[in-house]
């Protein structure tokens, strides 16, 4: 009996920490209601009620044909809450996150959602930020967000709202390779470079508004990032190799490359 006992631990503990890859979730599978996280690996750190009397804040799955997460704040009128995703392998900077995201119809106000990366799923001080974006319009965008290597291996999404009764929804996430290629149309047909005779720089051609890059050793190290300015990018502080860069646009879309630097 012990040992069958200790068998299923065993295996229960191997379940618990299993780490996943890639993510493509839209939440149709889930128990709709405002109680039901923790759910199909997803958990959820919820604002305080800061006063004696309902609405506390919540999160919750919506109760619609197409199911959402929304993160409504109740009376709470400025402190955050957080949904975090299921544990995914270390990443090493080669993926990126989308999401669909927008305020709530009938919300109270608009909000902010962060999103990034945390060490573990029950302390949000190891939260590191990736990328900010406001929430003040009912109308979807769709957001993507290059993950950069790290050691952290949970993607977190941070809802702040402004007022009280604010209610910020997601839908659609996914974290994979080459996400920005095959779902947003920027391809790097559209983001066209080459490296300087100097080994300097690289030179951009582009029908695109190109704003930014980011370069990641082989390795999956951040090697360089920064903002892309007359179609250059200088890259004289790099050391001979290959390196894979991650190009962002003025909308926001992004595209994944190589090149080797003599």
């Amino acid at each position: 009996m012990k040992a069958k006992l200790f068998l299923a631990a065993s295996l229960f503990a191997v379940v618990a920490n299993a780490q996943v890859s890639t993510i493509n979730e839209n939440f149709n599978a889930f128990t709709a209601g405002n109680t039901t996280f923790p759910q199909n690996g997803w958990s959820a750190i919820i604002a305080a009620n800061p006063l004696p009397f309902p609405p506390a804040p919540m999160m919750l799955v919506t109760n619609t044909a197409d199911k959402a997460v929304q993160a409504y704040s109740g009376n709470n009128t400025s402190a955050p809450s957080y949904l975090i995703a299921p544990q995914i392998v270390a990443p090493a900077g080669d993926k990126v996150l989308t999401f669909d995201a927008s305020k709530a119809v009938g919300s109270g106000g608009n909000g902010s959602l962060e999103v990034g990366l945390a060490s573990s799923p029950n302390n949000m001080t190891t939260f590191v930020s990736l990328r900010t974006v406001t929430l003040s319009s009912e109308t979807v965008q769709t957001i993507s967000v290059p993950v950069s290597a790290s050691t952290n291996s949970y993607i977190v999404f941070k809802f702040t709202p402004t007022v009280a009764h604010t209610a910020l929804q997601i839908d659609n996430v996914k974290y994979d390779t080459n996400l920005a290629v095959s779902e947003n149309g920027f391809s790097a047909n559209d983001a066209k470079f080459a490296v300087t005779a100097d080994n300097h720089a690289l030179k951009f051609a582009s029908n695109n508004t190109l704003e930014s890059a980011k370069i990641y050793s082989a390795a999956g190290q951040l090697a360089a990032e920064g903002k892309i300015n007359n179609d250059s990018f200088d890259i004289t502080r790099l050391k001979t190799g290959v390196y894979f860069i991650i190009i962002e646009n003025k909308k926001g879309q992004t595209v994944k490359s190589k090149f080797i630097k003599k």
